[in-house]
């Protein structure tokens, strides 16, 4: 005679007997995982045609310019187009809420050098989806990507515009260049150095371990959600 236990179905089981797949928590959608990747390729476009551009050696090594003006002004343009695309995902629309929401443990991650450190499995601050450092960065790209679209669009279409706004677009244009360069250098360096956050990513979930260690806070509202029976972060 079979026990008790042996016909429950594995969502009535409690979580000591769920398979080992239960470890991993989905993290992103496919469709933010392609919106990601394809604004982190046309912006990667546009920063190494604009070194092609505007750095002289690279300039006579590489050779035809009107090509990559050509590439560089495309995909400048092209760049807010996934964004506004995903809108039509509800969970792209939630994490844009998500990043856009500072609270008290934003601040506190931001002043405190403990931020990363772990107390019996979980990051002693409660962080959420998203730190205070990936909300930062998130507005800095939005802007960013902003600001490149009005001074691209005057140094393009010059004609309807002063003298002294092309000077100036062109100024911040270039300026804006290296401090989007320096900020993608810091979040490629930062993702290559944090597995877990890489695999999330690329695959779209992460393991529930790591998550409990960076982003407390989230998993706390994952299991919460599970509980009333939501899909938020739910379980793979």
């Amino acid at each position: 005679m079979n026990p008790p236990d042996a016909d429950r179905s594995a969502a009535d089981r409690p979580d000591a007997d769920r398979p080992a797949a239960r470890a991993w928590l989905a993290r992103f959608s496919r469709a933010e995982r392609a919106i990601h990747h394809v604004t982190a390729l046309l912006m990667l476009t546009c920063l190494v045609t604009a070194a092609l551009l505007y750095v002289p050696s690279l300039a006579t090594a590489v050779g035809r310019r009107e090509l990559i003006k050509t590439i560089h002004v495309w995909c400048g343009f092209a760049l807010p187009v996934p964004v506004i695309l995903g809108l039509v995902s509800r969970a792209f629309r939630s994490d844009v809420r998500r990043l856009n929401r500072f609270g008290p443990h934003d601040r506190e991650w931001l002043k405190r050098r403990d931020r990363r450190y772990v107390m019996d499995g979980r990051g002693i601050v409660p962080v959420g989806k998203f730190n205070a450092g990936q909300k930062l960065n998130a507005s800095f790209t939005a802007g960013a990507i902003l600001v490149m679209l009005a001074t691209g669009t005057m140094l393009t279409f010059p004609g309807p515009w002063p003298d002294n706004w092309r000077t100036g677009a062109t100024f911040v244009h270039d300026w804006l260049f290296l401090a989007i360069a320096v900020v993608t250098l810091g979040h490629l360096w930062y993702a290559f150095r944090d597995p877990g956050a890489l695999t999330g990513m690329l695959t779209g979930r992460v393991n529930r371990s790591w998550a409990k260690r960076h982003h407390a806070g989230w998993v706390d509202v994952v299991d919460r959600s599970r509980e009333r029976g939501g899909n938020e972060g739910a379980e793979v």
